[in-house]
């Protein structure tokens, strides 16, 4: 079952109000890397879940709506991959521009190739 967008935007909220207030208070790394491991887990499970229980003829659909959200995902990888002054930082964000450019890449493909599968046959 999928989350209404009136149930997500509060519960990002409280997740970034929590991020703020870690921050503030001067959480050790070691309990911070595990409260952002625990929501990287948790978000791939929901993924994994909610992609799982889509009906096949509406994976490629889904994937031309996913293109924003991936294009959303380069930029923010972008402004992450600037923003650090590490080498490994900028190497992970540099991954991340490219893992999210395949995907809207790949997107982009399957719809043309499902747009292509309904239209007319030139003869």
């Amino acid at each position: 079952m999928l989350l209404p967008n009136a149930l997500l935007l509060p519960l990002c909220a409280a997740h970034s109000t929590l991020f703020a207030a870690a921050a503030a208070v001067g959480e050790d790394p070691a309990s911070q890397f595990i409260r952002l491991l625990t929501v990287f887990l948790l978000a791939m499970w929901v993924g994994f879940e909610v992609i799982t229980k889509v009906p096949q003829r509406l994976h490629t659909p889904l994937t031309s709506g996913s293109n924003a959200i991936s294009g959303i995902t380069v930029v923010g990888a972008l402004v992450v991959a600037g923003a650090l002054s590490s080498g490994f930082g900028t190497l992970l964000g540099l991954l991340a521009v490219v893992l999210a450019m395949i995907n809207v890449v790949g997107g982009f493909v399957v719809t043309h190739r499902m747009l292509e599968m309904f239209s007319p046959k030139k003869k």
